[in-house]
Parts: structure tokens; C-alpha cells; sequence
């Protein structure tokens, strides 16, 4: 399994499991929950959840599929910005903890800016790193001005990872927060690098899936793992999926590849403002 370092030491795996829309069909649940553990043991060993992810429930059915395998994990959790002030932010870290049943989290980002200052924000970070409730944290769905706001910030510096909506498709980053992120040696952290499902069978991606005796899912999740600073955490609620996932790995687009794919999915020409899901 590929490594990336993060600013304060820690290497985490460059292939990890996403969670969102995972517990929304009960009856698939002993199966996500094997999904996740055959991710384990596949060495894709961090985990993203949320607290607005189903409202708690899949911070529930995570802490299920890690019950007692909560040392090989590195978990990612994320509050929601309404409830970022000081105080609400370290409620909600330790109702999140609470649900998954663990002590700590890895690395806590801030789900995406919101109405409190992120000051107020730093100042939880700081109190909950301090209290060994979450061991680094990070920002989610920020843009270049929203991180250089930060990095000005005292403690802002602390920041481990933006974790951004980015795959073949969604390239704006490309412009301008990935080579800040890079400058600042931040790893970004890509969520839906497969669009949510969307990119499987894609015909424009059929040829350099064919090349590659591989599937679409594979080249557009090999597309966004080519890059030596980009965490993906593509959702896998299905044991086969998961193992194609890590497969992907595996897979080393070539220069006729990527301007294959550059031809379609074009590098955005100018700075675009940051896409979410």
C-alpha cells in the first residue's frame, strides 16, 4: 500500500474507504459493515465518516465494522460548521466518539466553513488535540481564499489536509488550491473520486480502461491516485467493490493515458469556484 505523509509525522494509507450514504438500507448493513472490514484487511486502513452522515448513523455502523480493530485504523471524523463554535465543536467530537465507540479521532476536520469564526474553531481543535479526543486536524470543502485565510490564523499551521470534491470530471482544483496544498506540502484528501458511481462504464473512459485490462471505476480511481500527494476515499459498500477499489492501485496510467483523458476532461483553464456534492 502506497503512504502519504502528513505535515505532523503520521503516514496514512493514499487509499482509504469513504462512508458517505452507507446505513441508509438496513438490510445491507451486515454487508457494509463486511465491506469495511475487507477494506481493513486489505490495508486501506483510514476510514472518513461524519456526523452529518445520516445523522449519526453511519458513525455507528463504523464503529461496528471496528470493534475491536480500532488500533489499524486511522479515523477521520468531521463536525458540521453549525455546530463549530468552541463548545459545540468539542460536543459534538465526543457525541461522535460516543457513537463510534472509540476514545479518539486520527485526524477532525471542520466539515465546511460556516457563520463562526474559524478562530472559534482552532480554539476547539486545540482544547480537544490537548484533551487526546483527536490527534490532528484538518478542513473540508475549502477553497484557496479560505485557506489562506486560515493558514494566517495562529495555529492555523496545524492544518493536516483539505478533503475536496475532486476527480476526472471535477478539476477545478488543478488551477490553483492543489498547488497551493502542494506548496504548503498539505495533502489534499479527494472525496467521491469515482462522482459517486457516476464514472462506472463511462465511455470515455472504456479505451484506457481496455488497455489496462481494467474497469472504468479502476482508471478513474487510478486517475486520481496518480498524483504522490492525493488521498482517495472512494465508498464501497459491497465486498467485490472494495476489492476493485484496491486493485486500482495497482495501475500505472501512461503518458498516452492522461492526454487521452485530458482530451475529454479538460485541466481547467482558469480558476473555477470549488465544487461540492
Amino acid at each position: 500500500m502506497r503512504m502519504i505523509k502528513l505535515p505532523f509525522g503520521e503516514e496514512v494509507v493514499a487509499l482509504g474507504q469513504g462512508t458517505w450514504h452507507m446505513a441508509e438500507d438496513p438490510s445491507r448493513r451486515e454487508e457494509e459493515i463486511t465491506a469495511l472490514r475487507l477494506g481493513l484487511e486489505l490495508g486501506m486502513t483510514l476510514i472518513d465518516t461524519a456526523e452529518m452522515y445520516g445523522g449519526g448513523s453511519v458513525e455507528r455502523l463504523v464503529g461496528e465494522a471496528i470493534a475491536g480493530l480500532r488500533d489499524e485504523v486511522f479515523l477521520v471524523g468531521k463536525v458540521l460548521p453549525h455546530h463549530a463554535t468552541t463548545e459545540g465543536t468539542i460536543t459534538a467530537c465526543q457525541d461522535s466518539l460516543r457513537r463510534l465507540g472509540t476514545d479518539w479521532f486520527d485526524l477532525y476536520l471542520l466539515h465546511w466553513r460556516g457563520p463562526t469564526p474559524l478562530e472559534e474553531t482552532l480554539v476547539a481543535f486545540e482544547k480537544l488535540t490537548a484533551r487526546g479526543d483527536i490527534r490532528s486536524w484538518g478542513v473540508s470543502n475549502f477553497d484557496l481564499p479560505d485557506m489562506e485565510e486560515l493558514a494566517a490564523l495562529i495555529g492555523g499551521g496545524a492544518v493536516q489536509t483539505d478533503q475536496v470534491l475532486y476527480n476526472v470530471t471535477r478539476r477545478g482544483i488543478e488551477y490553483d488550491l492543489l498547488p497551493w496544498c502542494r506548496e504548503h506540502r498539505i495533502p489534499t484528501m479527494a472525496y467521491s473520486p469515482i462522482e459517486q458511481g457516476r464514472l462506472i462504464g463511462h465511455p470515455s473512459l472504456n479505451a484506457v480502461a481496455a488497455r489496462h485490462r481494467a474497469t472504468t471505476a479502476q482508471v478513474a480511481l487510478a486517475w486520481v491516485l496518480r498524483d504522490d500527494d492525493v488521498i482517495a476515499i472512494p465508498k464501497a459498500g459491497k465486498p467485490e467493490h472494495v476489492g476493485q477499489n484496491q486493485a486500482a492501485l495497482d495501475i500505472r496510467l501512461t503518458e498516452e493515458d492522461l492526454n487521452e483523458l485530458d482530451a475529454v476532461f479538460s485541466p481547467p483553464p482558469g480558476p473555477r469556484p470549488l465544487e461540492m456534492l
